[in-house]
């Protein structure tokens, strides 16, 4: 079975399109929703080409919008998180919007009659909060998120209930890891998607999970978590005891490790004491931006407890993907890699994700 061709991954063009047909038609992980803990706090987040403003709203619900001043189009903010008052307010002619995006001061708007405050406020963008995280989509017609985004999680799971065990709405970050990728995100997600190199670049993760030193996908059996080693005590770099058990994960899911691809830009990888969740901002055809939040127990992240051996060993397995990943990217290009690659039996499902992605961009 052949890859995709070499150009999927370099072609300024078919990035465009992914940017409109995929990242900004489909439901997209934005933020942590505890990272907007008030009223007036608020980040800005990439989402294809656009630039999205997430905030939360006096009435505490979270609110986005486009990051453009309905005046004369400028960025209504530039930084990537901060906080208000009570409005936002356009650095270049002082149009200032509430929390809610309606209209609400401009310099001479009384004169202008003819503007409607709400006509004219920010432009929102749809909003759904799961599992902790604010999920957006800039479609006129929202995809149902039901079908789209818990869908994938019972595919893989066997049933939704099987991640609300980890209460992951509940969990706290840890530790957060921002990593900016020289590649393409389709390679960064066909990488998390098999273990076929497994066995060759990620020591650490085979002593703690034997049976992926053979090639299996956790993620290629629905339901399957992988088995932790007989030796093994808990999902840290040496396989030394980890941090408090989630109390409500089951006892089949216990020394166990599930990995679940929620198209187009979310990992999550769930142990018993704690959530690894990956959101990737691709922003070039060359280059992606990965944000990975480590999720334990409120009460081992305010006790100080040394996670410091638990984030290693994903940290080590994010960096040896990434520098896969990376080294994979400049052979896109070349004239052999043109008509693509080869996927062995074991992988058959990254064609499948080939599939939804030339599905995705076919007219």
């Amino acid at each position: 079975m052949s890859t995709l061709p070499g150009a999927y991954y370099t072609d300024p063009d078919v990035f465009a399109l992914e940017q409109r047909r995929i990242f900004e038609s489909m439901w997209f992980c934005a933020v942590r929703a505890a990272d907007l803990p008030k009223p007036g706090a608020f980040k800005t987040v990439q989402v294809g080409a656009e630039s999205i403003l997430v905030t939360r709203a006096r009435d505490d619900s979270i609110r986005a919008f486009h990051n453009v001043c309905r005046h004369r189009g400028a960025r209504i903010r530039t930084e990537e998180s901060g906080e208000v008052k009570r409005s936002f307010q356009c650095p270049y002619h002082a149009w200032t919007y509430d929390l809610e995006g309606r209209l609400i001061a401009a310099p001479n708007l009384t004169k202008m009659p003819d503007i409607d405050r709400v006509a004219y406020g920010l432009v929102n963008v749809a909003v759904r909060e799961w599992l902790g995280y604010v999920w957006v989509c800039l479609a006129d017609e929202p995809p149902s998120f039901e079908e789209d985004v818990m869908g994938a999680v019972r595919t893989r799971l066997g049933d939704v209930a099987d991640i609300d065990n980890y209460d992951v709405a509940g969990l706290k970050v840890g530790r957060r890891i921002v990593y900016d990728v020289k590649a393409n995100w389709k390679l960064i997600v066909e990488n998390f998607m098999e273990c076929y190199h497994c066995a060759t670049i990620h020591p650490e993760l085979t002593e703690v999970l034997p049976e992926f030193a053979d090639g299996y996908a956790a993620q290629y059996y629905v339901g399957h978590g992988a088995l932790f080693g007989e030796e093994i005590q808990g999902f840290t770099v040496d396989g030394s005891a980890g941090l408090d058990r989630i109390p409500t994960v089951s006892q089949e899911q216990d020394r166990r490790y599930y990995a679940i691809t929620i198209k187009p830009q979310v990992f999550v990888n769930l142990v018993p004491d704690h959530v690894i969740w990956h959101r990737m901002f691709p922003l070039a055809a060359d280059r992606t931006v990965v944000e990975c939040d480590w999720l334990y127990l409120p009460e081992v992240v305010d006790g100080g407890a040394d996670i410091d051996r638990s984030v290693e060993l994903f940290h080590r397995v994010n960096t040896q993907d990434f520098d896969a990943c990376e080294r994979c990217q400049p052979a896109m290009s070349s004239r052999t890699y043109a008509d693509g690659g080869v996927l062995v039996p074991s992988e058959q499902h990254i064609g499948l994700f080939h599939d939804w992605v030339r599905g995705r961009l076919a007219d």
